[in-house]
């Protein structure tokens, strides 16, 4: 018992006795920042618009779509479109005056809203379907 406790605080100073013992130089206000005119001329950062609602709909040829309702600053802000859970996301675009119908490239076409209970939804190949949540 009593070598142990002998040992002890000799383990402990060959620990310390390891440690890097270089001198250290500390600047009060750390290195000049090369990019700090870049940073402080930028324009602020802009979020992506937040995920409002996620639905599932049964469209009239039985098929189901995913939609991710999206909003910025309270205002309708588009929607993903997927017909798979864990797909790749199309995201349909509100028009010029912010609302529906949104619209994406390739003939993607949405009208209707997160409370609603069903939408009018266009997609290549599929044509124009109504779909109830």
């Amino acid at each position: 018992m009593n070598r142990t406790l002998l040992l002890l605080p000799v383990a402990a100073a060959l620990a310390l006795a390891a440690c890097n013992n270089d001198d250290h130089t500390i600047v009060q206000n750390g290195p000049a920042d090369p990019m700090a005119n870049e940073l402080k001329n930028a324009p602020p950062v802009e979020l992506p618009p937040s995920i409002a609602a996620s639905k599932i709909y049964r469209c009239k040829d039985n098929s189901l779509v995913y939609l991710d309702w999206l909003e910025k600053n309270g205002q309708p802000a588009g929607a993903n479109f997927r017909t798979e859970r864990t797909g790749t996301p199309t995201q349909l675009l509100p028009g010029a005056d912010g609302k529906a119908p949104f619209t994406a490239a390739g003939g993607y076409s949405l009208a209707g809203t997160s409370a609603a209970s069903s939408i009018t939804l266009e997609r290549p190949g599929k044509g124009s379907q109504s779909c109830k949540a």
